[in-house]
């Protein structure tokens, strides 16, 4: 008998995810095609999606109620701020009061990289993403840049919020005040809040306006805690950072859109340690650093790798004053991080 090949530890958790979707398909007793049909449906609306669980989703009607709804199969995606297409049940038994048909054409999403599942929609039709740091869990400039050069891929406003400027002392108030300096240098709108003491949220109610924005960052930054300090209704959970790890804790488990009375809408999303750019060409990195626009194209050599290369218009930009260390750092980090990763995960049958 052949010796069985062994699987890689990649495939082996394809395959065990396949199993778990095909277990759960077979424990549900229908699905939405078995159970409706057309006479046992409403006319067509629209609404947009709250949030989102499993096969189910909450969306706001065209009268600004909340409706619980099934998903269609044939709804190959859907993330909150989908426009949809949905038909509520005339008579209904369940918990359900509808189901969702079709997804409207998005005007624009923000995706976080997940190695084996691809890139994962977070939100979708949205104007404005809120990059939220603070001082604890710890104030990274790497980690905004992360964050910066994912949305430099996309035609969307990006913000970056400090937040817990409660904590501000003679330690720390340095970081703070050259990490503010760094991104209003470049260009970026910086704006500094406390949530615990409140300090700052109508600046942050009014940046909302009228727009449809998402809160994204680190967990444990306190992106929920804002949103309560906004919405003192929504309630939502929240946790301290660990004071022996100083890691973030994991408490929005899903994204959900609020609505603001001034016209905006904000969206919190769950919070993540690693924003990993492994989907991204080095050419869209080196893009996403926006004062490196300028001289990109101007080296020596076209191939230069702007890392120990001669005559490299970029390194000599950082000894002339006019790109920080910091942000080129962040660069160089990126790309060793795309590259441990891209290793790290390589099948080794494949080598």
């Amino acid at each position: 008998m052949a010796k069985q090949k062994k699987l890689s530890k990649s495939q082996s958790r394809r395959i065990s995810a396949n199993q778990r979707k095909r277990i759960e398909r077979a424990k549900s007793k229908e699905t939405v095609e078995e159970v409706v049909e057309d006479s046992q449906l409403g006319p067509q609306s629209f609404g947009q999606i709250i949030t989102r669980y499993g096969q189910h989703a909450d969306l706001e009607n065209d009268q600004g109620a909340i409706v619980k709804c099934q998903i269609r199969r044939a709804v190959d995606s859907l993330v909150v701020g989908d426009k949809v297409i949905w038909r509520p049940y005339n008579q209904t038994e369940t918990e359900f009061a509808g189901v969702i048909e079709a997804v409207e054409t998005r005007s624009s999403e923000f995706l976080r990289p997940d190695f084996y599942d691809g890139l994962k929609p977070v939100a979708a039709n949205i104007d404005q993403i809120i990059i939220v740091s603070a001082l604890l869990p710890d104030l990274t400039p790497s980690i905004i840049d992360r964050y910066l050069v994912a949305v430099e891929q996309l035609d969307i406003e990006p913000v970056v919020l400090i937040n817990k400027m409660d904590l501000l002392n003679d330690n720390n108030r340095k970081l703070v005040e050259n990490t503010i300096a760094l991104y209003q240098d470049i260009g970026y709108r910086v704006e500094t809040v406390s949530a615990k003491d409140e300090d700052g949220i109508e600046t942050v109610t009014n940046l909302l306006k009228d727009k449809t924005s998402v809160f994204v960052g680190q967990s444990g930054v306190g992106k929920s805690s804002i949103v309560n300090a906004i919405l003192p209704e929504a309630k939502i959970a929240t946790k301290q950072v660990s004071d022996n790890s100083r890691l973030g804790q994991h408490t929005t488990t899903a994204s959900r859109l609020y609505r603001l009375e001034n016209g905006g809408a904000v969206i919190d999303s769950p919070g993540v340690r690693e924003f990993a750019m492994w989907h991204l060409e080095h050419e869209q990195i080196i893009n996403g650093f926006i004062e490196f626009r300028d001289f990109i194209g101007l080296c020596k050599f076209r191939d230069c790798k702007h890392q120990n290369d001669p005559g490299c218009a970029l390194k000599q930009a950082i000894k002339d004053g006019k790109v920080t260390d910091t942000r080129y750092q962040s660069y160089l980090r990126i790309l060793q991080t795309v590259t441990d990763i891209t290793l790290r995960h390589q099948p080794k049958d494949s080598k």
